[in-house]
């Protein structure tokens, strides 16, 4: 096992003005997700102008930050935000949710799309294959944070958490792989050849579920909620379940219409 590292949550202090590692991991995926975007888009000829891109990722910030955390106050933080509704625009408190953060960005492009007559589909084909890489960066931001804690480990590479005395799985860290490398290399595989509408967005959807109900086997569930069903699933993997079954039938839908 290795102790978990002295990380300091604060990478830069400017008088009152305090930047958190969080914060930059945010910034550091939303350049990746743009820079990819521009990538694929010159790669592959897709005809997109740079000015309508870098609005399409506006959108898509807002809606995750605002998506982000409406979810994590609807799915994680409902007690508190009957206590204080006022709670759910305290986002210094931290806590966001990735799955209200898609619903976010789905939301937001559909704004977009029907701002700029585009489809939404073609919209969330050319921005799916990236997404990974901000979750990646999200994820290295809780593991600075001391946030998501795996479950009991005895592996060599097992972590002891501030404030706990037990060993864990550092599950952040295999969901940055997992969620977020991995992820990004089988979608962008994946797109680098002509597929059917909706197929890329399946892909994203179905592999985004798989692979969350795995990582979530490591995951310690959060204290406050623990099991949601049977005693071992989580609510991450009951979110992700919705994800997973949408995605296979947008892939079916797709190839069933060439």
């Amino acid at each position: 096992m290795w102790q978990y590292p002295e990380l300091d949550p604060v990478a830069l202090e400017l008088g009152a003005l305090a930047i958190h590692w969080y914060a930059i991991s945010y910034i550091v995926g939303i350049v990746l997700v743009w820079w990819t975007i521009h990538n694929r888009n010159t790669r592959h000829n897709l005809g997109w102008s740079k000015e309508a891109l870098t609005d399409l990722i506006s959108y898509g910030v807002f809606g995750v930050i605002l998506g982000g955390r409406m979810g994590y106050m609807l799915f994680y933080g409902m007690d508190q935000l009957i206590d204080d509704p006022l709670s759910l625009f305290k986002f210094w408190q931290g806590g966001m949710s990735f799955h209200g953060g898609l619903l976010g960005v789905i939301f937001a492009v559909l704004l977009y799309a029907k701002k700029h007559n585009k489809k939404f589909f073609a919209l969330m084909d050319l921005v799916s294959p990236s997404v990974p890489l901000a979750l990646g960066c999200g994820r290295i931001g809780n593991f600075i944070n001391g946030e998501l804690p795996g479950r009991v480990s005895d592996l060599p590479w097992a972590v002891v958490y501030p404030g706990d005395s037990v060993t864990r799985h550092p599950s952040s860290l295999y969901q940055a792989v997992i969620e977020g490398l991995v992820l990004f290399i089988v979608l962008w595989v994946f797109a680098s050849r002509s597929r059917p509408p909706m197929a890329v967005s399946g892909m994203f959807l179905f592999a985004y579920g798989l692979l969350r109900g795995l990582t979530e086997l490591f995951r310690e569930p959060d204290a406050h909620i623990g099991f949601v069903a049977f005693g071992w699933i989580t609510t991450g993997q009951l979110l992700s379940l919705p994800m997973l079954l949408c995605g296979l039938a947008f892939l079916i839908i797709s190839y069933r219409k060439v």
